[in-house]
């Protein structure tokens, strides 16, 4: 299990731009981490300063209010810079995050003792290849998503893992996920459902049509490359950001990043089982209960 961090002494909190009622608790977390000698910023998560900060390695730790997109976003901002996330939950789901917004005054004090852990996770690094130019790269946690435009009709794409054929798809989408990104789109197309600490790469195709339909799981350290085939619109979605235009024959690749997402963890390394079954039998975005 990897050591506690070293000498935390900065922390940043940020908090969603959609979510202004958390700047008090921010405000109130920081007021907390001072009352024990560190020091601590808070901010929007993408502001100008606490991503400087981070980029600088003026961060020891990022804690971060909001839900599984606040934990996304965090992730690709502290992965490359190998800062920890906190994430305390203030959304929906709280796949991702570890405290409830309830119980943070309680649980703090376990962070300044070091009596924590920190969970890896792998993060996608992907591609986009025109011609054999590379227009864009991207870290992501969860997913990337090769998708049909507006227009309703599939796209047509090659898959090949390693630079060997895979697979011809006629789908809405094909989507590339890591183990984290299985609970997310990947699971609502149909797929599996990975251990986070997994460094596989997970392939599901979004309404195939006469085209294989099974998810496949490839090896540890495999690779994979999407050409797109159209006549209309396509497009590139990393985790969920603005999408990208492809136009036929570009290239996507998606290959196991350097960088990896880490996030504290006060639960034992077998949380992710006990916490699974509650969310598949009941769904937050809902409002209900069953």
């Amino acid at each position: 299990m990897p050591e506690p961090i070293a000498n935390l002494k900065q922390v940043a909190i940020v908090i969603h731009p959609q979510m202004p009622e958390a700047r008090p608790k921010a405000e109130l977390v920081a007021e907390s981490l001072r009352e024990n000698g560190l020091s601590a910023v808070t901010g929007l998560l993408q502001e100008e300063h606490v991503r400087k900060m981070v980029a600088a390695g003026q961060i020891d730790l990022l804690i971060a209010l909001g839900g599984d997109g606040t934990m996304l976003r965090a992730g690709h901002l502290c992965g490359p810079a190998c800062v920890p996330i906190l994430g305390i939950n203030l959304g929906r789901f709280g796949f991702l995050t570890e405290i409830d917004h309830h119980h943070w005054r309680e649980i703090l004090p376990r962070l300044l003792t070091g009596d924590y852990w920190l969970e890896q996770r792998m993060m996608l690094s992907a591609m986009q290849y025109r011609r054999g130019e590379c227009l864009g790269k991207w870290d992501v946690l969860n997913e990337i998503v090769v998708s049909r435009g507006q227009m309703v009709r599939p796209v047509h794409l090659k898959a090949y893992v390693d630079g060997r054929f895979l697979a011809t798809y006629v789908a809405d989408a094909l989507i590339a996920a890591t183990p984290t990104g299985s609970t997310a789109y990947a699971l609502a197309a149909g797929g599996p459902i990975l251990p986070p600490t997994l460094r596989n790469i997970l392939l599901v195709a979004v309404a195939p049509h006469l085209s294989i339909d099974q998810a496949i799981v490839l090896a540890e350290g495999s690779s994979v490359s999407i050409t797109v085939y159209t006549d209309h619109q396509a497009v590139l979605s990393p985790d969920g950001q603005l999408p990208i235009e492809l136009e036929d024959g570009d290239q996507v690749e998606a290959c196991a990043s350097e960088h990896t997402t880490q996030f504290i963890r006060f639960q034992d390394p077998d949380y992710f089982y006990r916490n699974l079954t509650p969310y598949l039998y009941q769904n937050p975005s809902t409002g209900r209960q069953r």
